[in-house]
């Protein structure tokens, strides 16, 4: 079986798309492959600046012969229709047999299509491949019609057997395949041919050219490492960097440089963003000081002066770029020492969303809402507030205009020096995360409480204009946001009824939208209602008292209008129907979240069934009971016996056209088993509803194991449908009572088993 080289070799590859353009080679390549009948037994992928290089082994030598069994019309069709089977199968009239079929007799054929040589196959697949390549940006050059990321070159393209190599013929717009390649653009000694994939990988070395980018990655890490070890310093780790610089060399020298003692004093985030945006530098830190003493940077060749030249170049333009940082930081720290009023104010004339208002419109609702969080998360109300309104302060420096990648962390240094308590300063850079699963949650109540209202705002906002996530789109990162308010609340145990601020938020929104078209009246009851759903938890509760309290009003009594069609009936739709659909998505995006900790989602379905779901502390509790429960001998049998009363039950209730919930008497209790079924049921039906109370639910759930047996024991010996209908009905009565009490815990019709 030969193996299968394969190089494309052009100009510089942008460093983003290589690793995903060498594997959409081996995927379009080896799925052509295997679609015309070749198999192979491994396939490997590389690339380096310039070149692309697929490496297949154990390929078959020409796709095996096949046979097809075709179809066609029945036996006395026109002669039409025969003939275009005959031609679209290829075959002849006196090939096609006949067979009886339950529909009669059809025409069958048997097509036998031959077995190709893997040139020929080779060839068509690769030239489809470089045809028809995926680059996310591709430009053609010349006069040709072929795109490619950048002009192609060359075309290798081998197949290498015990009896030596041979060249897969192929031409594309000029370009013909062979079995030469060339080295590093500078240090290689020219063009060479080569004769397989290891002798490919050997010649390309010895022309100064490491193939893998794993290896070449690896030989900068340790050069680096290694060099800043020697000075008692150390590498600051940042492997998206070090990946990319890996793409842009193929013969990789480190060298280490001196950063200039002016810009020494300057934030070491400052200096390490900086170097890696704009010079894709290493930053050097002093693990005594903490400071970016030096830099390092990658090469693409030796040099006779060991890199001098090189270093002296990249220091100079190093240094017209630090200049820049070292200005803005100048400029923004005298702005900081004077308030950052300038910045606090140019906020209102920066759009957040045309529907949603400016920048500072947004901070004044995230202000107000993390004043009312602070006492959930045990934050100073003054505090919470104080650092929401300075947390996007630094959007407007000159420094996060350069590299907005720095929002939130320069904001704390510039905190820190408008002389803003240390609180303050953290929370805003803490206040965006979590911005993902592995994240680190903030911990501090003023940071927490800002954290918070900055999600539910966003949160609440995009659901008042309806701009909710639909499908794979969600150019808000609203599942994002969802995932960090539930992290948020999880990880720091914090107990809150989300419902109450969704109302809130949403009101104030609504009334927001409302303030030029509705009347005065209508306004006037929505801003009672704002003022009551901290009182009373949710709109529904604050409306209805808000009504009736403008209704009894002494000074300015009025009747307000929420007959059908009227703009608060409209609101108080709008309120129900959006409150509930954003619940909804934030339990969606929990079951994702537990589902990933190992709790089922039959289980955590179950628990969202309950009241009170709006508490995620709570509900996640809940639930991590009830998954330890489901995972015992008791909870499973428990379970077999609660649906098996609840389906009895729900099947006497559909055909007697009753409900069953009217209390059981142990009086007509006829069996041992039932009257010690009615005792079991007494003495847990206490300690469950007082267990669930105080929130205790693996208590609930040992108790609510106490039961198994008891029930066991009743539909062993009992016969619900008794003949006799005063038992029967008791007897269901008596099941329902099972239903009500274990229903306490969970609603176990939704669990499975």
């Amino acid at each position: 079986m030969p193996d299968l080289l394969i190089e494309l070799f052009s100009e510089e590859i942008p460093a983003r798309m290589q690793a995903r353009a060498a594997e959409d080679l081996k995927k379009k390549v080896t799925d052509g492959l295997v679609d015309a009948g070749l198999t192979y037994a491994h396939a490997r992928s590389f690339s380096t600046p310039r070149r692309l290089t697929l490496a297949l082994e154990g390929l078959l030598s020409e796709s095996p012969t096949v046979q097809e069994e075709r179809k066609g019309p029945k036996v006395g069709a026109p002669e039409k229709a025969i003939e275009g089977f005959l031609r679209g199968a290829g075959v002849k009239r006196e090939d096609l047999e006949e067979r009886e079929t339950p529909k009669g007799a059809i025409y069958f054929a048997l097509i036998t299509k031959p077995g190709r040589p893997a040139t020929e196959i080779v060839g068509q697949v690769l030239e489809d491949t470089i045809r028809n390549f995926p680059w996310p940006k591709s430009m053609r050059w010349g006069a040709g019609s072929l795109r490619w990321v950048r002009p192609l070159h060359s075309i290798l393209c081998i197949l290498t057997a015990e009896d030596g190599h041979s060249v897969v013929e192929l031409d594309v717009d000029g370009i013909k395949s062979g079995d030469v390649t060339e080295g590093h653009r500078f240090m290689g000694s020219g063009r060479f041919s080569v004769n397989g994939f290891e002798d490919y990988e050997i010649n390309l070395k010895r022309n100064h050219v490491i193939l893998n980018a794993e290896d070449r990655a690896e030989a900068i890490w340790n050069d680096a490492t290694n060099m800043a070890f020697a000075q008692g310093l150390e590498i600051v780790e940042d492997k998206g960097l070090l990946s990319e610089v890996a793409g842009l060399v193929e013969w990789p020298v480190v060298l280490m440089g001196n950063i200039a003692e002016d810009f020494l004093g300057l934030p070491p985030e400052v200096l390490q963003t900086s170097m890696k945006e704009h010079q894709k530098f290493f930053s050097v830190r002093n693990p005594k000081t903490g400071r970016i003493e030096k830099f390092v940077t990658v090469a693409n060749r030796e040099t006779k002066d060991n890199g001098a030249t090189i270093l002296a170049g990249n220091q100079k333009v190093l240094f017209a770029r630090l200049s820049d940082a070292k200005f803005f930081w100048e400029n923004d720290t005298r702005v900081a020492k004077g308030g950052a009023d300038a910045w606090l104010e140019s906020l209102n004339n920066v759009t957040f969303h045309n529907k949603l208002g400016s920048q500072g419109d947004r901070i004044g609702r995230v202000a107000a809402l993390a004043r009312e969080l602070a006492p959930v998360t045990g934050a100073d109300a003054e505090a919470a507030e104080t650092a929401a309104r300075w947390a996007k302060a630094d959007l407007s420096s000159e420094m996060v205009y350069e590299f907005p990648e720095l929002q939130g962390l320069m904001g704390r240094y510039y905190g820190e020096i408008a002389g803003h308590g240390a609180e303050v300063a953290a929370a805003a850079e803490e206040h965006y995360s979590p911005l993902g699963p592995s994240d680190d949650v903030p911990t501090a109540a003023v940071s927490v409480a800002v954290a918070l209202a900055d999600k539910l705002d966003t949160l609440t906002g995009f659901w008042a204009i309806d701009e909710k996530p639909t499908g794979s789109k969600d150019p808000f990162a609203l599942r994002r946001a969802a995932l960090g308010v539930i992290r948020l609340v999880l990880e720091n145990g914090i107990r809150i009824r989300l419902q109450v601020f969704f109302d809130h938020q949403l009101l104030r929104f609504k009334l927001d939208q409302m303030r030029e078209t509705a009347g005065e009246q209508d306004l006037f009851t929505l801003e009672e209602t704002l003022s009551e759903i901290a009182a009373y938890g949710v709109f529904g509760a604050a409306f209805k008292t808000a009504i009736e309290r403008v209704s009894a009003s002494n000074t300015n009594p009025f009747t307000p209008d929420t007959s059908q069609g009227s703009v608060l009936s409209e609101v108080e739709v709008f309120m129900d129907e959006t409150s509930a659909n954003l619940l909804l998505f934030f339990h969606d995006r929990l079951k994702v979240y537990l589902r990933d900790q190992g709790i089922r989602h039959d289980v955590i379905d179950a628990c969202i069934a309950m009241g009170s779901n709006d508490d995620l502390a709570l509900l996640a509790a809940r639930a991590r009971a009830l998954q330890d429960f489901m995972a015992t001998e008791d909870g499973e049998n428990l379970l077999q016996g609660y649906k098996r009363a609840n389906n009895i039950l729900s099947q006497a209730e559909e055909k007697d056209g009753v409900e069953y919930s009217y209390g059981a008497d142990l009086k007509f209790a006829e069996h041992d088993s039932e009257k010690a079924l009615f005792a079991a049921l007494d003495q847990a039906e206490g300690a469950i509803s007082s267990t669930i109370e105080a929130e205790d639910f693996a208590s609930a759930m040992a108790t609510m194991a106490s039961l198994r047996a008891p029930i066991d024991a009743f539909f062993e010996a009992v016969q619900v449908n008794s003949d006799n209908d005063v038992v029967r009905r008791n007897r269901l009565n008596l099941l329902s009572r099972i239903r009500v009490i274990c229903s306490q815990v969970a609603d176990l019709t939704r669990v499975e088993g």
